[in-house]
Formats: structure tokens, sequence, C-alpha cells
């Protein structure tokens, strides 16, 4: 029997990843990934300061 039997056990590490090699398509892939990205960033700050589109949203009836 161990010292260190019971309690939790540390997980191993596992190994760093190496960078990849990336070739000039996948550069403008996350180029372009970028861009789409900030300009979704900018049109949800810019929709963000309206208030609801229209009321089509549950109608209530007059009844109570």
């Amino acid at each position: 029997m161990s010292g260190r039997e019971g309690g939790k056990k540390k997980p191993l590490k596992a190994p760093k990843k190496q960078g990849k090699d990336l070739d000039e398509d996948d550069m403008a892939f996350k180029q372009k990934q970028k861009e789409e990205q900030k300009a979704m960033e900018a049109l949800k700050a810019k929709a963000s300061g309206k208030g609801p589109l229209g009321s089509s949203g549950i109608k209530k009836s007059g009844k109570k």
C-alpha cells in the first residue's frame, strides 16, 4: 500500500500540440473568418440598440 492511494488523482498531462504549418489557403480562410466575425459583432451591436422588431409575439386575448 502506498501513502497516496486515496483522494483525487492528478490527470495525466497531454502532450503539447505542435504548431501546424499553415499554407496560404488556410491563412486566407482564417482571415476571412475573422473579418466575418467582426462584421457579425458590429451587426449585433447595431441591432441591440433597437427594440423588438414588430409586435408579432404572443397575442393575448381581451378576456380576463
